[in-house]
């Protein structure tokens, strides 16, 4: 059992994506990751899919998310819930920060382009 605080942690970031990870692998995790992130107003995760479920909790903004070619909007209080290997990504359609907290059900989650290429992350 370990506590670690998660004020230390120092985002990684893609253009217009803040990403911390707050418990994963490097704490020891092998079948969890819990991910913080924030999209800038009209930023984007790249389309991207994986192995495993994703549950998605919005804190904070509004936003579109693109699956296997559908478009559904959400907002802050709402939870999305993504399947393994379907085709996603979730953009910024509001004025501020998109700020989420997803649970990935593995650690080392192994994140692939729309074609099938790893996408190389710089966090774990």
């Amino acid at each position: 059992m370990t506590i670690h605080s998660n004020s230390t942690l120092v985002p990684d970031v893609l253009p217009g994506l803040a990403h911390r990870t707050l418990a994963g692998a490097e704490h020891g995790l092998e079948h969890l990751a819990i991910w913080s992130q924030s999209i800038a107003p009209q930023g984007a995760t790249p389309p991207h899919f994986h192995d495993c479920e994703e549950a998605i909790i919005v804190q904070h903004g509004e936003g579109t998310l693109v699956f296997a070619g559908e478009q559904r909007q959400f907002r802050a209080g709402d939870t999305i819930i993504v399947p393994p290997s379907v085709h996603h990504q979730l953009i910024n359609t509001g004025d501020g920060p998109l700020v989420l907290v997803a649970a990935l059900s593995t650690a080392n989650v192994v994140v692939k382009l729309p074609d099938g290429t790893p996408l190389d992350l710089p966090w774990k």
